[in-house]
C-alpha cells in the first residue's frame, strides 16, 4: 500500500515563513498530481495549491504569489512554501497524491494525515 507522511507545520508569527514537505511510500508506480489542501474548523477543505506530472502548477487565489508548490519526483515528496504567513492561513494541511500502485491500472487518490500550521503572534 501507500503512506503520505507530512512535516514542517508549527506555530509562525505573522509575517513568517514555512514550508510543509510530504513524501509517499509504498508500491507506488506513478504519480499524477500533488496537491495541497487545508481546512478550518466548520468549513469545507479547500484546494491550495496543485502540482501536476509536468510541473503545471495551479493556485487558490488566496494563495497566490504568497505559496509555492514544488515536487521531487525521484523521492515522491511535494513541497509548499509559505511566506509572508496570515493569520487567516491557520489550518489544518494535508497533502493528497494520485498515485498508480503495482498491480493497478488506475489512479486512486491519498491523503496524508494532516499538519497544523497556526499563525499568531
Amino acid at each position: 500500500q501507500v503512506q503520505l507522511v507530512e512535516s514542517g507545520g508549527g506555530l509562525v508569527q505573522p509575517g513568517g515563513s514555512l514550508r510543509l514537505s510530504c513524501a509517499a511510500s509504498g508500491s507506488i508506480v506513478s504519480i499524477n498530481r500533488m496537491e495541497w489542501y487545508r481546512q478550518t474548523p466548520g468549513k469545507q477543505r479547500e484546494l491550495v495549491a496543485r502540482i501536476t506530472s509536468d510541473g503545471t502548477t495551479n493556485y487558490a487565489d488566496s494563495v497566490k504569489g504568497q505559496f509555492t508548490i514544488s515536487r521531487d519526483n525521484t523521492n515522491n515528496t511535494v513541497y509548499l512554501q509559505m511566506n509572508s504567513l496570515k493569520p487567516e492561513d491557520t489550518a489544518v494541511y494535508y497533502c493528497n497524491f494520485v498515485i498508480m500502485i503495482a498491480g493497478n491500472r488506475f489512479f486512486t487518490m491519498y491523503w496524508g494525515q494532516g499538519t497544523q500550521v497556526t499563525v499568531s503572534s
